[in-house]
């Protein structure tokens, strides 16, 4: 789910060539009754591949992000009608889940796919959460486009519902950083990627947007050569040389951040880090002085 819906936001500038929206059709053609979407299917008899440890296969939800980037690319109304009734469908079905009485969503760490990063106390992740908040906003823009005013506004209370959470919630005032909860609702204080995600869906007001992203430019932290290691580099655990979800960089999660950016009007910031991200990209990749491999 989560690839398929990555792929769409680089299949979507081949001019056609490649059907981006096909990626996301193949899902939403699994959508049960209940409006369950689940992460991974198989090929063989396309029924859902879940886990013991992630019962319902959840994973993040960005099939209104993508949707809304491919209105925004490509155009098409008919598309959004069509898809709307699905994104609300899935929206709901993960608040009927996973959404707790503290107005956050609960979901299991495997929902987020970061494995060895050291959340294993996390109950409320801030990821998964900004990333709903961000589906109910894009869901609202996605109605007002359709000049469906009634759900334009249901989703706009529902965005706002839980940005008002995640900021009374998880932002902490000291660290100038949005930390997750575990099962009693006290932050957990490591420090990762996914507290950016809150970027994406304008969670933040102003002044506490400038104090996250000023760790985009502390080397102590996220502001190291390579933009932007998974996990902080004043952490215990921390790998200087990735160790996978302990420093590595995630480029997907690097153009969510980089979108984000762009949404706070930070475009000269945005640009620079884009840049840095593909000269290091470059660095690697390039037969004389790198491996060629990305991991």
């Amino acid at each position: 789910q989560v690839e398929a819906c990555c792929s769409t936001f680089s299949l979507v500038y081949s001019n056609r060539e490649f059907p981006a929206e096909a990626q996301l059709d193949v899902f939403y053609q699994k959508q049960h009754p209940s409006g369950a979407i689940h992460g991974e299917y198989s090929l063989i008899d396309g029924k859902p591949l879940l886990i013991k440890a992630n019962p319902l296969g959840v994973q993040a939800p960005l099939f209104a992000w993508a949707e809304y980037n491919l209105y925004h690319r490509l155009g098409s109304k008919r598309r959004l009608r069509e898809v709307l009734p699905v994104l609300e469908r899935y929206y709901q079905w993960i608040l009927s889940n996973f959404k707790r009485e503290n107005g956050l969503l609960s979901v299991p760490r495997q929902a987020l796919g970061m494995s060895n990063s050291p959340r294993d106390r996390v109950a409320y992740p801030v990821d998964f959460n900004a990333q709903q908040a961000a589906s109910a906003a894009f869901i609202s823009e996605i109605a007002d486009s359709l000049n469906d005013k009634e759900v334009s506004f249901r989703y706009k209370r529902e965005y706002f519902a839980l940005k008002t959470r995640m900021q009374s919630l998880m932002w902490n005032n000291e660290d100038s950083i949005y930390y997750d909860l575990d099962r009693y609702g006290q932050q957990v204080k490591v420090k990762t990627i996914a507290a950016f995600w809150t970027l994406l869906a304008k969670i933040p007001s102003e002044d506490k947007a400038n104090r996250l992203i000023s760790h985009l430019n502390n080397p102590d932290t996220f502001g190291r050569s390579h933009p932007f290691p998974s996990l902080a580099a004043d952490e215990a655990l921390y790998d200087p040389h990735g160790g996978g979800y302990r420093g590595s960089v995630l480029p997907f999660v690097n153009y969510a951040i980089i979108k984000g950016l762009e949404r706070y009007g930070k475009i000269d910031v945005a640009r620079e880090f884009a840049l840095r991200h593909l000269f290091a990209m470059h660095d690697v990749l390039v037969p004389e002085s790198g491996t060629g491999y990305l991991w």
